[in-house]
């Protein structure tokens, strides 16, 4: 805790912007932090049961290290923060904090800014060289493979090196982070964060295999002859789409495609005009109401689009949710990102019948009808309202509606691995272990589409799985 009476007396101060007029020329971040994070976390109350830990994750130990930055003790708070997270600088930037919703003083107002706190302590590590890297004494002699490295996979490497393992990590694209690197927008999230934290790995020992495509350029049975275990990280990346009529015209485009393609250019790869996806000067339609349809906003409108319509199927959240009905778990309730503060129109209940095309094949306008959900049978059940339709005119569309399961074509079809009834890898959250010998699996690719912190807790717990596969006992953490 803080200071036990801090949050009667501290109001929650939160992230300042940079004006939307001036960030949606760059792709930079532009956010600031609050200059006084020790009263941010004198806010800490002495709530006996802190939910926030089972809000979290990865079971940060959030109330003694908002204790060290309200007590100056700042290389404490970050031993404290580092014990449950690899990497909090990815977190505090992008995770949705549901530690917060769980935060008792949210029961009673504004929540400790726990999110806020957390990139405050690892980043005034870096900045004083607190944070080097931690090289096994004693090498094992055992070889890992770690197939994607997304936040699972990089988790998972850095902890099974710490344990004395050569590990090496293969990523077929052509930089290190999976859909971290590429799926998220560098105004949300500069990717220097990770050529950071993947330099104090490589001192640990961690080796890094670009444009390695497991199932593609690199056999998987080559895995499997010349490595102790295996972990199968490369996350969920099976697009859902949205098979209507029209389906088939130019200017419709996953959003991943749209969003990998923009922030390839943005970090320097020489991207086509015949290749890249641009919404300057178009109408663009986002369907998906979610980050990731947040995210095409914020890239459409620093190309500067003509108009943007986000449509979501689902209804309107309410405001405010009653929180003694919610808390502490995560509620449905209406947020606005920065990029839709950016500008754009929003909708809801909206579903789409067709998209319209030219004369030369290029979508021109896309047909919607409007929605409403009804209980039948205890089953809510959608019904389009009779008369409703409409069109919007669109020369770009995003779908942005999640994604299904892993690619299965290529290295899961190649080991043969068990499949869960969703389409992910099978194995459970203990051992981690698939259908094959010395095989495990972890984040999205097991678990599904998920967020960024649960990727990092399963990494993190299948790096203990392995190493006591492989040495009959384990001193890492779960």
């Amino acid at each position: 805790m803080g200071k036990p009476t801090g949050f009667k007396e501290f109001e929650r101060e939160n992230l300042s912007y940079a004006p939307v007029a001036d960030r949606v020329l760059h792709y930079k971040e532009f956010y600031k932090l609050p200059e006084d994070m020790a009263t941010q976390g004198a806010r800490c109350m002495d709530c006996g049961i802190p939910f926030c830990h089972n809000g979290c994750p990865i079971n940060n130990i959030i109330p003694e290290w908002n204790d060290a930055v309200y007590r100056d003790k700042w290389h404490e708070a970050l031993v404290i923060l580092h014990s449950t997270n690899n990497f909090p600088e990815f977190t505090g930037r992008i995770c949705p904090a549901p530690c917060e919703e769980a935060c008792t003083v949210n029961l009673i107002g504004d929540a400790v800014s726990i999110k806020n706190i957390e990139l405050s302590i690892v980043e005034k590590g870096w900045e004083n060289g607190w944070i080097t890297p931690q090289i096994a004494e004693v090498k094992s002699g055992k070889r890992v493979a770690v197939v994607g490295s997304g936040p699972a996979g990089m988790a998972a490497a850095q902890q099974l090196a710490r344990a004395g393992h050569d590990v090496v990590v293969f990523e077929k694209n052509n930089r290190i982070g999976g859909l971290m690197r590429y799926g998220i927008p560098n105004f949300k999230f500069d990717k220097s964060v990770i050529d950071r934290r993947m330099s104090q790995m490589r001192a640990e020992g961690v080796e890094f295999r670009v444009n390695s495509h497991i199932g593609g350029n690199v056999p998987a049975k080559d895995l499997l002859n010349d490595f102790d275990a295996v972990v199968l990280s490369g996350g969920s990346e099976k697009p859902r789409d949205l098979p209507v009529p029209g389906r088939e015209l130019n200017g419709i485009h996953f959003a991943v495609d749209f969003l990998t393609k923009n922030t390839r250019r943005v970090l320097g790869d020489d991207i086509p005009d015949d290749e890249f996806i641009s919404a300057t000067g178009k109408h663009v339609v986002v369907i998906g109401g979610g980050d990731t349809g947040s995210d095409c906003i914020g890239t459409s409108n620093r190309h500067g689009a003509a108009s943007i319509t986000q449509l979501e199927i689902m209804p309107k959240p309410i405001d405010e949710p009653d929180k003694l009905t919610t808390w502490p778990n995560w509620p449905m309730k209406l947020r606005t990102s920065t990029s839709q503060e950016e500008g754009c129109d929003r909708d809801w209940e909206v579903s789409t019948k067709r998209f319209i095309g030219d004369d030369d094949g290029n979508v021109s306008a896309i047909e919607c009808v409007r929605v409403e959900w009804k209980q039948e049978n205890g089953q809510w059940k959608l019904n389009e309202i009779k008369g409703s339709e409409f069109e919007l005119p669109a020369q770009l569309i995003t779908l942005a509606m999640g994604f299904v399961h892993p690619v299965h074509e290529g290295m899961i079809e190649e080991l043969g691995v068990e499949k869960d009834g969703r389409g992910n890898v099978a194995a459970n959250d203990q051992d981690y272990t698939t259908s094959i010998d010395k095989v495990f699996t972890a984040g999205d690719m097991r678990r599904g589409q998920s967020l960024v912190v649960w990727a990092i807790r399963e990494g993190r717990q299948c790096a203990r799985a392995v190493d006591e596969y492989l040495m009959g006992t384990t001193t890492l953490p779960r």
